[in-house]
């Protein structure tokens, strides 16, 4: 009997009204008896495996709990900072926004074309075709640019403003939400 029979069948008694269940398939006995007075209260006690023949003394004992836990993830875990001189940490600091308020003002010179919708964003209409507008591309108003997959709905997203296509912010086959930058143009 595999492990997964073995769970489904403890899953069936558990659901029924039995107080007392044997079972023997070739060398392998399983004896499992339960209190109704626990198992009135959803508690049952443990499967246990009875060694037959030339099966080890230590048969391993086989507890499923009566109801599953939900899922919870873990929080998630970050690292513990390195511990850096006094001096070099403000500096790093202090550079930081700079680069961010060059990248911010570098990208305020383009304008965007933004995601109309949630969903899945593909360049091309299939992964053999080649992408509606690519870094270099000069694009005009009312170009169809890229898709959005929404509820196997595929939108094709036309282009509202017409320049040169500078970057594209979302890879293919990602998922992009509302208002999302898909595209950087050139006027």
């Amino acid at each position: 009997m595999t492990f997964k029979e073995l769970q489904e069948l403890l899953k069936l008694i558990n659901k029924s009204n039995l107080t007392e269940f044997k079972m023997k398939d070739g060398e392998f006995e399983l004896s499992i008896r339960t209190n109704k007075h626990q198992k009135q209260r959803g508690k049952q006690e443990p499967a246990t495996h009875q060694p037959a023949g030339n099966m080890p003394q230590t048969a391993p004992i086989i507890h499923m709990p009566p109801v599953q836990q939900p899922y919870s993830p873990a929080p998630p875990q970050q690292p513990a900072p390195a511990p850096q001189p006094a001096k070099p940490a403000p500096e790093a600091t202090q550079e930081a926004p700079k680069q961010e308020s060059a990248s911010k003002e570098d990208n305020s010179k383009y304008l965007e074309i933004r995601s109309p919708i949630v969903g899945t964003f593909y360049r091309s209409s299939s992964p053999e075709k080649p992408p509606y507008a690519k870094v270099g591309d000069t694009i005009e108003v009312g170009q169809v640019v890229c898709i959005v997959e929404a509820m196997k709905l595929f939108n094709e997203i036309e282009s509202e403003i017409a320049g040169k296509v500078v970057k594209v912010m979302v890879e293919d086959a990602q998922p992009v939400e509302y208002d999302q930058v898909l595209f950087l143009i050139e006027p």
